[in-house]
């Protein structure tokens, strides 16, 4: 019996939050205000490894661009992916002093510092526009009848996935634990990829994964 892709979501869906997200933060950023006029903030960028990352602050300290770029893992990916985020202060009176950032699993966590220069005493503001994100899985029938699913799970490493092949289902479940005091808290991401008109099982091991940057890339043979 072959395997049946997913359902799509419609282009940017991701926009809204991951289908396979049921507990935990929702959507692909987050943004924290901390003491001393600085902030903390959390973007998704699944599949993007570390050196892939570039942070470029402009020569006025107004605007912090992000870049990320996800290259294409296995040959069945539909192409790579790239990112784009820019952050702005969206007033006058305010520049970034500076950033540091660590990027894992597919998840860049990054802390700025900015100060206002017309008045000190003064809360800072900031702004956020153009990440360019798609939807969070893709899937593709093979010619052999097996079925090829990509999954975006950021923030989940390698060893916190798991596969389980139940009366004719295969589920994915993967756990992406709060990293910093800043995070809102760990994430729980589980949905099923594979369903079977008949229940049939078969043993997990069977499902070969390839595990990567908060992306799980799955291979399920016909049965």
């Amino acid at each position: 019996m072959a395997a049946v892709p997913l359902s799509p979501f419609p282009d940017g869906y991701y926009e809204s939050t991951n289908p396979f997200l049921v507990n935990g933060p929702r959507g692909f950023e987050e943004f924290k205000l901390l003491e001393s006029f600085g902030m903390y903030v959390r973007m998704d960028f699944p599949g993007v490894p570390e050196e892939r990352v570039r942070l470029s602050l402009d020569q006025a300290k107004k605007s912090l661009a992000v870049y990320a770029d996800a290259p294409m893992v296995h040959r069945y990916d539909s192409a790579r992916r790239k990112y784009l985020s820019v952050i702005e202060t969206a007033c006058r009176c305010c520049v970034f002093e500076g950033f540091t950032y660590h990027m894992s699993d597919g998840v860049l966590r990054l802390h700025l510092s900015k100060t206002n220069i017309v008045n000190p005493r003064r809360s800072s503001c900031i702004d956020i526009s153009g990440n360019d994100m798609d939807v969070s899985h893709e899937s593709k029938r093979l010619d052999d009848g097996s079925l090829y699913v990509r999954l975006d799970m950021p923030g989940v490493p390698k060893d916190n996935f798991t596969v389980s092949v139940t009366n004719g289902k295969v589920n994915v479940t993967g756990q992406a634990p709060a990293l910093t005091l800043h995070d809102s808290g760990s994430r729980l991401y589980s949905g099923d990829v594979f369903i079977q008109s008949s229940p049939v099982d078969f043993p997990s091991h069977r499902v070969k994964t390839i595990i990567k940057n908060g992306v799980i890339r799955l291979l399920i043979p016909p049965v």
